[in-house]
C-alpha cells in the first residue's frame, strides 16, 4: 500500500509540474475564462480521487485475504516404522501353592510368617502326632518279633536237615548191605530206615517253609514300620520350592487335619515362586503369525519408568474360538523381587518394521476397508484437493503411504469433513503434537 501511495504522488508531481509549465507559457492570468488556480485545484481533487480509488482496491485484496479460512497441514516425509503389539497384563507368580499338612496333628513349632523367603527343603512348621509316635514303638517291636521269629525257624531249619541227612545215610547204607549181603539185614529194618528219611525229608521241607513264612512276616513288619517313619516324617513340613510365604493360614497350636482327608480344606500357608514371574497374553488372531517362541519383549510397570525385559516362553498354539485370541505366556526375571505378583504390566510385543517410507500421521488419514483411505491434499494452488491412498504399516501414530503422495505434499491434518474439493484455503505447516 505504500508503494501505491508513492506511485501516486510521484505521478501527482508530475502532472502538476506539466500544468504549470503549461499555464506559465500561455495566459496565467485566463484561460477559458478561468483563473489558473481553478484548474490547478481541478487536477489536485482528480489526482486525489485516483488516490483512494487505488488505495481501496488493496485494502479489497487483503480483506479478501484475511477472509480465507487457515488449515493445519503436515508434510509427507520419509520415516521408519514399526509395528508393535501393546497388551496390557497382570503379573502372576511363576508358580504358587497352598501348603498342606499329609497328616493329621497339632502344630507343635512355626518356623515363617507372611513375606517370609524360604529355600526348597526349609522347614516351616513342626506337627506333633503322639498317636504316630506310639505306632511306630509297635511297629519296631513287631520288626524284633518278626527277626526273632526268623532266627528260630532257621535254627529248626538246621536241624530239621541235620535228622534228614542222618536218616538218608542210614536208609542208604542198609540199602546197600541189603544188595550185596541178603539176610544179614532183616526186611523191616530196612523199611523203619526208609521211613525215617522220608520223615526227615517232609520235616526239611516244613522247616525251610517256616523260614521263607517268617522271613516274609519280618517284609511285612520292616515296610509297616517303613510307612509309618514316612508318615512321621510329614510331621516336618517343609517348602516345595524357593519362594515367598504370601499368607498364613494356622498357627502354632492349631489343629492341622491331613490333606488327603475329607476335612483338610485348611492349609498351613501359601507360598508364591515370584523370582520368575509370568505375564497371560491374549494375542489377537491377526497378530498369531508374528509370536515366536524365546522372543524378547518389552515390559513396562506403570509405577516404575525402568523397562523390564520378558521373553515369549509358551503359547498353547491354539486359536480360542470364543475370543479368537492365542494363550500366550511371557516370563519376567525378577532376583531383586522388584516386581510383585498382582502388578499390571504392559507389553510391547515387535511384530513389522519398515525403513524410510513415506509416512503421514494417522490423523491425517481418513482410514476405510481394505488397506485404502483418503486424504486432503493443498495444492501448489492453495486448494483442497481429495485423493485416494493405498496404506500400508501402520504405528501408534504414523501410517505407512504406499501410493497416491509425494514427498513434502501438504496434507490436511485433522477433521476433513469441514473442508470441500476446491476450497481456496491457507496452508499452515504444524507438527502434530502442536496439535495434540
Amino acid at each position: 500500500m505504500m508503494k501505491t501511495r508513492k506511485r501516486a504522488t510521484a505521478i501527482s508531481d508530475s502532472i502538476l509540474g506539466s500544468l504549470m509549465t503549461t499555464n506559465t507559457a500561455a495566459r496565467p492570468q485566463n484561460c477559458g475564462g478561468r483563473p489558473a488556480k481553478t484548474r490547478r485545484t481541478r487536477v489536485v481533487l482528480v489526482l486525489a480521487a485516483f488516490l483512494l480509488e487505488g488505495c481501496g482496491s488493496t485494502g479489497k485484496a487483503n480483506s479478501e485475504a484475511t477472509k480465507l479460512p487457515q488449515v493445519a497441514v503436515v508434510r509427507v516425509a520419509r520415516k521408519d516404522l514399526s509395528s508393535n503389539l501393546q497388551i496390557a497384563s497382570e503379573f502372576l507368580p511363576f508358580q504358587e501353592v497352598n501348603v498342606y499338612a499329609k497328616v493329621s496333628g497339632y502344630i507343635q513349632k512355626l518356623y515363617v510368617d507372611w513375606g517370609t523367603h524360604v529355600h526348597k527343603g526349609q522347614l516351616l512348621a513342626v506337627l506333633e502326632i503322639p498317636e504316630l509316635q506310639q505306632q511306630l514303638e509297635l511297629d519296631e517291636a513287631a520288626v524284633r518279633r518278626s527277626e526273632h521269629d526268623l532266627t528260630r525257624t532257621q535254627e529248626d531249619a538246621t536241624q530239621a536237615q541235620s535228622k534228614y541227612e542222618v536218616a538218608d545215610l542210614t536208609y542208604k547204607r542198609l540199602a546197600t548191605v541189603l544188595k550185596t549181603r541178603p539176610g544179614l539185614v532183616a526186611q523191616e529194618d530196612i523199611d523203619v530206615a526208609g521211613g525215617k528219611d522220608l520223615e526227615a525229608k517232609a520235616g526239611v521241607s516244613g522247616a525251610r517253609a517256616a523260614v521263607s513264612a517268617a522271613e516274609q512276616a519280618l517284609k511285612v513288619a520292616q515296610a509297616a514300620l517303613e510307612k509309618d517313619k514316612a508318615i512321621y516324617a510329614y510331621a516336618r513340613i517343609t517348602a516345595p520350592f524357593d519362594g515367598v510365604v504370601t499368607r498364613i493360614d494356622a498357627y502354632s497350636g492349631a489343629l492341622l487335619p491331613a490333606g488327603t482327608s475329607s476335612n483338610g480344606d485348611q492349609a498351613l500357608c501359601r507360598l508364591s515362586e515370584n523370582d520368575h514371574l509370568r505375564l497371560v497374553i491374549p494375542v489377537p488372531e491377526r497378530a498369531v503369525s508374528d509370536v515366536h517362541l524365546g522372543q524378547s519383549v518389552a515390559v513396562q510397570v506403570s509405577n516404575n519408568s525402568q523397562p523390564f525385559q520378558g521373553q515369549i516362553v509358551r503359547f498353547s498354539e491354539q486359536i480360542d474360538t470364543q475370543t479368537r485370541t492365542m494363550h500366550t505366556e511371557v516370563d519376567v526375571p525378577n532376583p531383586k523381587y522388584q516386581l510383585i505378583p498382582g502388578m499390571y504390566a504392559t507389553v510391547q510385543i515387535p511384530l513389522h518394521s519398515v525403513k524410510g517410507v513415506l509416512t503421514l500421521p494417522t490423523q491425517a488419514v481418513q482410514i476405510s476397508s481394505g488397506g485404502h483411505g483418503t486424504v486432503l491434499v493443498v495444492n501448489a494452488n492453495s486448494k483442497i484437493e481429495k485423493r485416494d491412498v493405498v496404506l500400508g504399516l501402520q504405528s501408534a501414530t504414523d501410517t505407512e503411504i504406499l501410493s497416491g503422495l509425494q514427498d513434502n505434499e501438504m496434507v490436511v491434518f485433522g477433521e476433513q469433513s469441514q473442508y470441500k474439493p476446491g476450497e481456496l484455503v491457507v496452508p499452515k505447516v504444524v507438527a502434530p503434537s502442536e496439535m495434540e
